[in-house]
């Protein structure tokens, strides 16, 4: 007889990182184009810290099981399903973990459109790195910023998972990659990723990337907000491309914003992102780059079991750690 309640993280208000302790709750009841998930492993990220704290998005409702992104096996699927038993899948976004429960729970119910079949024998711990991180990184600098061998990218918060992760996407498609950290202990883990220049994000900015690239950079990935913004943009080339995916500084919008604040010949643009915007096709490639130890992504700290989320939550809260902090069930 197949059991019918399972272990899951439900916030039924905000609380502390603390108090994020497992309960028992029904399993999802399986309904025509979802799948159910027995979940694997699920990286934890700052928007979930926001719902635990209870400042998210309209959307969020309690209770609700945080998560918004996991990787699995597919536990159950309808007669009609164009997925089997047994195969692994990532899933992320569509509301996860916000306008329905997420990955912090021993299964997961998903529209079958929002899942990624896979193949791959990397560890659990690799495989839910990946999902959002992956997905942003990748986002940003194809459709946001198109970036291309031999150019110079700038990227602000470049010691963030999602700056990390593009810095090393960037690098490995040929891009000369400028990297920023405020903490000069992260230098060496984003030069040991392959990041070509990490440099210190302090009053000597501007003249580090001035003397990196000369003729100014051909793309910004802008992750820390509006803070730095039109300081960014002052160091791209005309015709250059700045991508605003982040706010890392919390500055999101801009009261009496003016077009002229944009300098002459240089583009904004933006990236939110979607699941759909990460094909099955270049997820199954990056997973085969990591085998084939041709990519390192950047993973901080592996926990085990629901009952470490808490700490998960608190160390990523903390900032003292460079790339995604992972839960393996």
């Amino acid at each position: 007889m197949l059991k019918d309640t399972m272990q899951a993280i439900q916030l039924t208000r905000p609380c502390t990182a603390a108090e994020l302790t497992p309960t028992e709750v029904k399993i999802p009841q399986l309904k025509p184009g979802y799948a159910l998930v027995k979940v694997k492993a699920f990286g934890v990220n700052e928007s979930e810290v926001t719902s635990r704290k209870g400042e998210s998005s309209p959307d969020f409702k309690f209770p609700r099981i945080l998560g918004i992104e996991g990787v699995g096996v597919i536990d159950r699927v309808t007669s009609d399903s164009a997925f089997k038993p047994g195969q692994k899948v990532a899933a992320m976004m569509g509301g996860m973990g916000r306008a329905i429960d997420g990955s912090y729970a021993e299964y997961m119910l998903i529209k079958e459109q929002n899942l990624i079949p896979f193949e791959s024998n990397l560890d659990w711990s690799i495989l839910g790195a990946l999902p959002e991180m992956l997905q942003t990184a990748y986002g940003s600098i194809s459709q946001g910023l198109h970036v291309q061998k031999g150019e110079f990218l700038l990227i602000r918060g470049g010691s963030s998972t999602v700056g990390l992760m593009a810095g090393v996407l960037a690098h490995h498609m040929g891009a000369k990659v400028i990297a920023t950290t405020r903490n000069e202990g992260k230098l060496a883990t984003m030069k040991k990723l392959g990041i070509d220049y990490p440099i210190l994000d302090d009053q000597d900015f501007t003249n580090r990337v001035k003397t990196i690239a000369p003729d100014k950079v051909d793309k910004v990935l802008e992750l820390v907000g509006f803070s730095t913004l039109f300081q960014d943009m002052g160091l791209v080339k005309s015709g250059g491309l700045t991508c605003f995916t982040g706010a890392l500084g919390g500055h999101w919008t801009l009261d009496n914003f003016s077009p002229f604040m944009i300098p002459t010949g240089v583009y904004l643009t933006s990236y939110a992102g979607e699941s759909k915007d990460l094909p099955t096709k270049y997820f199954n490639h990056v997973l085969k780059l990591i085998e084939n130890h041709q990519l390192t992504i950047p993973i901080a700290k592996v926990y085990h079991g629901l009952a470490e989320v808490g700490q998960a939550q608190a160390n990523l809260e903390s900032g003292k750690f460079s790339g995604k902090h992972v839960v393996v069930l």
